[in-house]
């Protein structure tokens, strides 16, 4: 019997038949959000997923229970993903059935190793941030290799949940700029939007257009009730994972991206890589963040200690345990801990690699086997 969502459980679930586009789901989610392939090896760390139930309860950490039994990473088979959107906000949100194992073959890890090489995110989308004047029409100017996606008189596009939304669009003006008038201003009081949240327009295989939302970062929850059950959230977080761990069943859980940016299911290929690249205090580094635009950007920061997060709660995890200083220029708010895969290390041409800090060395308690099955 599968044990069920660590702590969320999708109320809505049961009435999403149709299933989301894939290249819309990843428009609307964080641009660095890349979901591993089904089939694959992946790392699971319970420790970030409970950071991210903290961040959907408004929580501290230590609200949530704890599992002292719980290894603070799992080497899981990725079974199953389901897209789904929170039909209250839009905000995007993933499941992954997980099983742990102790064994894995050779196609488990290569198909772990390819979900690193493919791109999820669309190649083309327009992506534009609402300001004041937004409310009753939309001005907006795209690329000119993209006006004949947005020629039409009226434009039709489909969001998330399916729905349809039909705009009066007019192409004029000096400098010539398009303008979203009839229907718009529905649109924006049905979705509840407000100046700095985005709409994005795609087009799926059958060159129909797509519509999606990135709100801003208000310090609302991620997910709305309606989605979220607040007594499951209350109630044993990690028990499936727990439950998981100890008699080797599968489980569900679930990703909102926008309440935890740092992915804590990690393709093992990844992860691999990371445990076997060397690190030291003072390494200089670059770490991938999102800008405004939605797009990405590397920071530059220096490797300042290496040392567990949480040692009463998660000794010895690898979940944020490297911390980090970053360079004056570098702008907004950065994390004081990261965990290694997320860094690049920059290393001179000089460089001389000191011993590391950590090479894990297998088995381990909560690793696999590398024999092959």
């Amino acid at each position: 019997m599968m044990a069920q969502s660590n702590g969320f459980l999708p109320n809505s679930a049961e009435g999403e038949k149709k299933s989301i586009d894939s290249d819309l789901w990843h428009a609307c989610a964080w641009p660095l959000v890349s979901l591993p392939p089904v089939g694959s090896l992946v790392v699971y760390f319970p420790q970030g997923h409970s950071e991210q139930v903290a961040a959907s309860m408004q929580k501290e950490n230590d609200f949530i229970p704890n599992y002292p039994d719980l290894p603070s990473k799992l080497i899981c088979m990725l079974h199953n993903v389901t897209l789904h959107a929170d039909p209250d906000t839009d905000e995007v949100y993933v499941h992954m059935t997980l099983q742990t194992v102790s064994k894995y073959n050779k196609e488990a890890f290569l198909a772990s190793d390819l979900g690193l090489k493919q791109n999820r995110q669309p190649n083309e989308f327009f992506c534009k941030t609402l300001t004041a004047r937004h409310k009753h029409s939309w001005i907006f100017c795209i690329s000119s290799s993209s006006r004949e996606d947005l020629s039409a008189p009226m434009l039709v596009a489909r969001d998330l949940h399916d729905t349809m939304w039909t705009f009066r669009h007019i192409y004029g003006g000096q400098p010539k700029r398009h303008l979203l008038t009839t229907g718009w201003s529905v649109f924006v009081s049905t979705k509840r939007l407000f100046a700095g949240d985005s709409v994005l327009f795609i087009r799926d295989e059958k060159s129909q257009l797509l519509l999606g939302i990135k709100r801003a970062n208000r310090q609302q929850p991620a997910l709305s009730s309606s989605v979220i059950s607040s007594d499951s959230m209350h109630i044993a977080i990690l028990a499936a994972a727990a439950h998981a761990a100890a008699n080797n069943s599968p489980f569900t859980i679930f990703r909102s991206p926008r309440a935890s940016p740092s992915e804590f299911v990690i393709p093992f290929a990844k992860y691999s890589k990371a445990m076997y690249t060397p690190i030291s205090l003072g390494m200089r580094f670059r770490m991938m963040f999102e800008t405004e635009e939605s797009g990405v950007r590397r920071y530059m920061g220096t490797i300042t200690g290496i040392s567990d997060s949480d040692p009463v709660r998660w000794k010895h995890s690898q979940w944020r345990n490297v911390q980090v200083g970053w360079d004056e220029s570098t702008v907004g708010e950065r994390p004081s801990r990261v965990s290694i895969w997320e860094v690049e290390p920059v290393v001179t041409p000089f460089y001389i690699f000191p011993t590391p800090f950590f090479r894990p060395k297998f088995p381990k308690p909560g690793m696999p086997d590398v024999n092959t099955m």
